[in-house]
Parts: structure tokens; sequence; C-alpha cells
């Protein structure tokens, strides 16, 4: 019997344009996860030597590494915009792409309440945003 291919709900492709605004680099305690390579490209464009960026702005999180965050839950990264948006970690650059953002239309419209660039923007297709969320792990593949 063959197999059907679901068409995701977002066929027609979504909206987003970063507003660089914070709505999703804070506000709540969490993991904003980081590689090596994360590390060396922030800690180059901070000018800043690896290990004292690793010290200052990393912590462990079991096995895995986090940029840590300020009291209020803000990304330490996070000062009146992101201080490292070029070379963001995947996870950032992969939001607003994730799997529990993409669920439903219902998902999307909650996320929208929260990021003023959802809706907004160039459209990105379905293959893109498939690409994106799933280069990342930070959703599977529909």
């Amino acid at each position: 019997m063959a197999r059907t291919k679901k068409i995701p709900w977002h066929a027609d492709g979504l909206r987003f344009e970063c507003a660089c605004c914070g709505a999703c680099c804070g506000g709540e305690e969490g993991h904003i996860w980081v590689t090596d390579a994360d590390i060396e490209r922030m800690a180059k464009l901070a000018d800043m030597p690896v290990e004292e960026f690793r010290a200052r702005h990393v912590k462990d999180a079991g096995a895995r590494k986090s940029l840590k965050e300020k009291p209020d839950g803000d990304c330490v990264m996070y000062e009146k915009g992101c201080r490292v948006y070029d070379v963001r970690p995947a996870q950032c650059a992969s939001w607003p792409f994730w799997l529990g953002n993409l669920e439903s239309e219902e998902t999307w419209r909650e996320t929208a309440a929260r990021c003023p660039g959802v809706g907004k923007g160039r459209t990105y297709s379905c293959e893109e945003i498939r690409r994106v969320a799933t280069a990342h792990g930070y959703a599977r593949a529909h």
C-alpha cells in the first residue's frame, strides 16, 4: 500500500522577519544551547578569548552547554538587541520555525502573539521552513 504524504498546514509558506525586539530572547529561565563552534564564533565577534567568553557567558547544563541568563531570565547576549546576532546559535537562528510553533495554525498564531516578526517580511517556502527547522534539530521533518 502506498503511503500518502501528509501536506503540512503551512504548505503555502509562512512570513517572518526578525524585528530584533528580544521577545524570544528571554523573560524566563531556560536554555540557549550552544556548541563549541558557536562559542568560538561569538567569542571572535566579541573580540574576546574563547576561554574568557566561555567563563563569562556559558554554563554547563548536563552534558551540553548553554548561554547564561541574566537575573530577569533574559539571555546574557541580549542588550537592546542581540550582541551576537550575526553569529547567533542555531537555536536562535531557527526561530520561529520550531516544532512547537509549527504544530498547527493555532500554535503559529500563539507564536505571532509573542513575536512581532511573524506574519511580516518575506515568505519562507514550506521546503525552506522544513530545512531550517530540521537542520538545527529543533523540529522533525514533516
